[in-house]
C-alpha cells in the first residue's frame, strides 16, 4: 500500500504538505535553534508526534478488539536532538492511561505500543524511552 503526500516550499523555511487520500494539510518550519521561526512544527517534531500517535493508534486497535475503553488516554512526547550530527537522539513517550486495567490488559497494550510501525522504522540509534502511568 502506498500513500502520496505532496509538499510545496512556501518560503521562510516553511513547507506545506497535502495528504493525497484525504486532502488534509500540515505545515512545518525550521526550529528557532536552526534558523527558522519555530512558529510551526519542525519536521523532527512531527517525527516525535508520529511515534506517539502511532503507538496510541496501535494500542487503540488492540483496545477495540479487547473491548477496552481508552477514551481520554493521553501521550506526551519529548524530543531531544543531538548536535553533531544534527538528528533526533532520543524521544521520551509518557502515556497516561485509564485506571482499573488488569495486568493482562496492561501487558497487551504495552506490547501493542512496542510494535508500532513508526517505532519499528526508526534507526536503532534513536533512543526511545516509554513510560506508562496506569
Amino acid at each position: 500500500m502506498s500513500v502520496e503526500v505532496k509538499s510545496e516550499y512556501q518560503g521562510r523555511l516553511t513547507i506545506q504538505s497535502t495528504h493525497g487520500p484525504s486532502g488534509a494539510q500540515i505545515a512545518t518550519t525550521a526550529p528557532a535553534d536552526n534558523g527558522g521561526t519555530g512558529e510551526l512544527f519542525a519536521p523532527t517534531d512531527l517525527l516525535a508526534a508520529a511515534l506517539g500517535n502511532c503507538m496510541m493508534t496501535i494500542m487503540g486497535l488492540v483496545a477495540n478488539r479487547e473491548k477496552i475503553d481508552l477514551t481520554g488516554s493521553t501521550i506526551r512526547v519529548e524530543k531531544h536532538m543531538s548536535a553533531n550530527p544534527r538528528r533526533v537522539q532520543k524521544v521520551l513517550a509518557e502515556f497516561d492511561m485509564p485506571r482499573g486495567l488488569t495486568d493482562a490488559q496492561k501487558k497487551k497494550l504495552a506490547t501493542a505500543a512496542d510494535t508500532c510501525p513508526v517505532k519499528q522504522s526508526l534507526h536503532p540509534d534513536v533512543e526511545i524511552e516509554v513510560k506508562f502511568n496506569w
